[in-house]
């Protein structure tokens, strides 16, 4: 497929986006976006048109960055972060971005166990496996994206150098709010709405009004980012169908009790689970409106070498309103 350069990437960058689907180990099929750093020609100028002359696509490398995206979003948010450090001057990393399953092009099962914790993080393992010779350089992850890469740095920390969050509530956090924060639980309302067996259809109607408004600031208005070419990179990623990503959600007990016999209300997550020891830093826009600052507290109790950095003028859409800032701190974190 013909590559595209990310509008924010300057011209002399030549740091194009690839598209790949990759059958996993496990049998998944993942549509990816790549971004692979140009190689010295014969004459030594680096051009990324002849990247996958020099590098084919299936030579695993041993400098990967992944970027994991959210609901209801894809990987092709992750556009400007992954061309920004594929560039030699940047680290030069081979930078990847998969459709989680059920989104877009990639595979979306049928079946709602099959978007269990343990499903999407073998996707992750598998994925790191196919692409890199050892452990990524670093995890990036957000909302959605970032409760799998919770879940994966816990239990296979040796995939993964550092992780980089990004507004993601780290599971023991999510749940004690979801149960004890009656305002974190309004917060988090939605997350019934998106289990109903109608969701996608009411979600899907009338050219998605129901999901524009996620996006709104806390006006209630567009924000500037969300021109219409960004509209129509969702809408063809919704187009191809909302189901998978509601089953993240159906998948999943941690949403708010609406009776005593809900599984939240019963739920153990052993430490052994959820404890992450690699280096890990929490970017956090405070105005987001679905995950409130106290899934914050206590989070140091969970994550060994932590850095924290909350951002006072941003929401959860983070990586659209301060890319600068996300690739500055995804800077720090990985010179050390």
């Amino acid at each position: 497929m013909t590559p595209q350069t990310h509008p924010d990437t300057p011209n002399d960058a030549l740091a194009p986006i690839h598209h790949e689907r990759v059958t996993l180990a496990n049998g998944t099929t993942l549509q990816m976006r790549v971004c692979r750093p140009p190689v010295a020609s014969d004459d030594g100028v680096g051009s990324a048109a002849n990247t996958t002359a020099n590098a084919p696509p299936d030579t695993p490398t041993t400098k990967l960055l992944m970027f994991v995206h959210g609901f209801p979003e894809a990987a092709f948010v992750w556009d400007g972060l992954m061309a920004h450090f594929a560039q030699p001057a940047n680290g030069g990393y081979t930078c990847i971005a998969p459709n989680l399953r059920g989104f877009g092009d990639s595979d979306s099962p049928n079946n709602i166990d099959a978007y269990k914790p343990k499903y999407l993080v073998d996707d992750l393992a598998c994925l790191i496996a196919h692409y890199s010779h050892g452990p990524l350089a670093a995890l990036v992850a957000h909302d959605w994206g970032g409760a799998v890469a919770w879940n994966l740095a816990a239990t296979r920390p040796e995939l993964m150098q550092r992780l980089f969050i990004i507004n993601a509530p780290h599971p023991t956090t999510f749940l004690r709010d979801l149960r004890s924060s009656p305002a974190q639980q309004a917060a988090s309302a939605y997350m019934n709405y998106l289990v109903r067996e109608d969701a996608e259809l009411r979600l899907s109607a009338n050219d998605f009004a129901k999901l524009w408004p996620l996006f709104n600031d806390t006006q209630g208005q567009a924000p500037a980012w969300l021109t219409e070419t960004v509209k129509q990179q969702y809408r063809e990623v919704w187009s191809k169908g909302l189901t998978g990503g509601c089953n993240y959600y159906r998948a999943s007990p941690l949403r708010p009790a609406l009776a005593p016999t809900d599984a939240i209300n019963t739920l153990v997550i052993p430490d052994a689970l959820t404890h992450v020891n690699v280096p890990t830093t929490v970017l956090w826009g405070l105005q987001d409106r679905a995950l409130l600052p106290g899934l914050l507290q206590g989070l140091d109790q969970h994550v060994t070498k932590l850095k924290l950095q909350t951002i006072t003028n941003a929401s959860h859409w983070l990586v659209h309103e301060q890319p600068r800032l996300v690739i500055e701190n995804l800077q720090r974190l990985l010179a050390h």
